[in-house]
């Protein structure tokens, strides 16, 4: 059996979609104590899967991200509201409760929530909870069935644990810069981060998965555990194929701009008006595209007819698809990549993205009810379940919007409590 604060027990989240279908985690509540990316990533995703997620917020503040603009989300007149479009994109489905960690009446609080709650998630520094009595060692002895996870730039242990890790960094030491970016020799070559904060989205999704991980495995043991997430495990685990190359082979992987390391030909070329990407994964698409061609010196050579030989002979190769490429625009190879069923594909910016039929078709852009905007939309989530979809009922909160509603709802304060609280500056 769950342990709950007597008289309090997770309510249910149903999807305002069809009432009759909670989503997937809503039996469960999770105490969001982290900011920025990588934390609010992981808990909107369980969010999105039906959790109470309750985020705590510092009193006149909030997330850091809520001043991260512009730009911001702007209002029915078209003017800038508080809601800066970083914080947006990582808070949907919560409810925030404004409270002041730092004084012993707002820890108090908080251990309360933690207390009633299946899950938390926090990204202080190591130790950083300690001086509250809210890190796992303080907690789990009262609540036994807690799941406590913890994300930090280097992990718990280790001689880098006590460092603070930002994604920048993180991107740049877990070696994810040095194969980004154009390749030594050419114009512009230089390590490069990824356009958007990967090592933060990677840490919050596999977090997302340890902590499902962890409330499976409760189920049957019946007890709660610790999570330690770190930036660095992360950033190194999607190094993915790069970093087993290099381990298997012992020769460092070098930046190779668009084109591929292990596939050939898989990369950008130039058309006659634009660009388009051609990604030929196998011998027989390969075949294929010679026989598009027509070219008797790509069809007859046979030191390009398996992958092996393309990426052994890729100097030589490349330079005649690009000729080829090169003669006709990009809608034309469009259309005939497509009738032989070569993969291709358009290098569009996002908000073209945005716009495409597929896109929509897919829900990725999801329009939501906003106290402050009345054409609000989120990004959808990416999870299509027959049974359990997304719940999309809440979007990010104001701050402190629902300080009130938790107190009382799920703590049973009255309102003499609450407006003690207020006087306070503890809420």
């Amino acid at each position: 059996m769950r342990w709950f604060l007597a008289g309090h027990r997770p309510e249910s989240r149903p999807s305002l979609a069809d009432p009759r279908v909670p989503g997937a985690l809503s039996r469960f509540r999770i105490l969001d104590l982290s900011r920025v990316l990588a934390g609010p990533s992981c808990t909107q995703l369980l969010a999105d899967l039906g959790a109470d997620v309750v985020k705590i917020e510092r009193p006149g503040l909030g997330d850091d991200t809520r001043g991260w603009g512009p730009p911001y989300l702007r209002d029915s007149a078209g003017d800038d509201t508080s809601e800066a479009g970083y914080y947006l994109s990582a808070n949907r489905g919560k409810r925030s409760v404004a409270v002041d960690i730092k004084t012993a009446q707002g820890q108090e609080v908080i251990r309360e929530l933690a207390l009633c709650s299946d899950v938390v998630v926090e990204n202080f520094k190591v130790g950083g909870l300690g001086k509250y009595q809210l890190d796992y060692a303080s907690l789990k002895n009262g609540h036994p069935e807690l799941i406590y996870c913890s994300i930090t730039g280097f992990g718990q242990t280790g001689p880098d644990a006590s460092r603070a890790g930002y994604d920048f960094m993180i991107q740049g030491t877990g070696g994810l810069m040095s194969i980004t970016g154009e390749r030594d020799g050419v114009p512009g070559a230089g390590p490069q981060k990824v356009g958007v904060a990967m090592a933060d989205l990677v840490t919050g999704l596999y977090a997302a998965s340890a902590i499902q991980a962890a409330l499976l495995s409760r189920e049957s043991s019946g007890k709660g555990q610790y999570i330690d997430m770190a930036l660095l495990d992360c950033q190194v685990a999607v190094l993915a194929n790069q970093a087993m190359n290099c381990m298997v082979s012992g020769q460092v992987p070098i930046r190779s701009g668009n084109a591929h390391p292990n596939v050939v030909p898989y990369q950008v070329f130039a058309s006659s008006d634009g660009h388009i990407i051609i990604a030929i994964g196998n011998d027989s698409q390969f075949r294929r595209f010679c026989e598009l061609t027509e070219e008797p010196a790509l069809i007859t050579d046979d030191r390009f007819s398996t992958n092996a030989g393309r990426v052994r002979y890729r100097e030589t190769l490349l330079p005649l698809i690009e000729n080829i490429i090169r003669q006709r625009p990009s809608a034309d190879w469009a259309e005939e990549l497509d009738a032989a069923g070569i993969p291709w594909g358009p290098i569009n910016t996002i908000d073209k993205v945005l716009e495409l039929p597929q896109v929509h078709h897919r829900g990725m852009r999801v329009p939501m009810a906003h106290p402050l905007s009345e054409c609000f939309e989120a990004v959808g989530s990416p999870l299509k379940l027959t049974d359990t979809p997304p719940v999309y009922d809440r979007p990010p909160p104001l701050l402190g919007e629902h300080t009130v509603e938790v107190l009382e709802g799920l703590l049973g304060y009255d309102n003499e409590r609450i407006e003690g609280l207020r006087r306070d500056g503890v809420i």
